[in-house]
């Protein structure tokens, strides 16, 4: 694919993300979420204090940024009993070590979007609950008017659960999200 917002024919790698990220990551959270996330999260992230991270980079970019984020998912591993859909799993209960994967943040800079960097981050998450044995499910929240997301995760096969009202409380209404499994 190519993005006429890109003046090069990009060149996307995957990595964990990593502590000379912190910077950009806190940026791009700034630029694309209602949501104001605190230090310590970032701080979890870039250190990977119980945080799974992927980033995705642009090795084509030229002035030294090859290795700046463009995009970037961040997950946590919770346990199936204690989750918000644990009553939607068909699970079994003697089993306490089952987990699942809850993505926390995902996202693609404006002039990288539609070139399957989201999808690509998120199939990186489902390699990763899927090389886990215990691992029940990949899970996430999405504000009911995102629908460039809603889309993403409905082709990638994800399916609304739940619907979470007054979930958020954003520029001063309070928001309904979408649980999707």
């Amino acid at each position: 694919m190519v993005n006429p917002n890109i003046s090069h024919r990009p060149t996307i790698c995957y990595r964990p993300i990593q502590p000379s990220d912190l910077e950009i990551l806190e940026q791009i959270h700034s630029d694309l979420f209602p949501i104001r996330y605190e230090s310590e999260f970032f701080q979890n992230v870039v250190n990977g204090r119980d945080i799974l991270s992927w980033a995705a980079v642009d090795r084509s970019q030229a002035n030294g940024q090859s290795d700046d984020l463009i995009g970037f998912v961040t997950a946590r591993i919770v346990l199936a009993k204690d989750s918000e859909i644990a009553d939607l799993l068909r699970y079994d209960s003697s089993k306490v070590d089952q987990t699942l994967v809850y993505i926390l943040t995902l996202g693609v800079v404006d002039a990288y979007r539609n070139l399957g960097i989201a999808t690509s981050l998120i199939l990186e998450v489902i390699k990763y609950a899927s090389s886990n044995p215990v691992c029940r499910a990949v899970y996430l929240h999405v504000i009911s008017y995102n629908n460039p997301a809603i889309h993403l995760y409905k082709k990638m096969l994800f399916k609304c659960v739940r619907r979470l009202h007054g979930f958020y409380l954003i520029n001063e209404s309070l928001s309904q999200l979408l649980l999707v499994a």
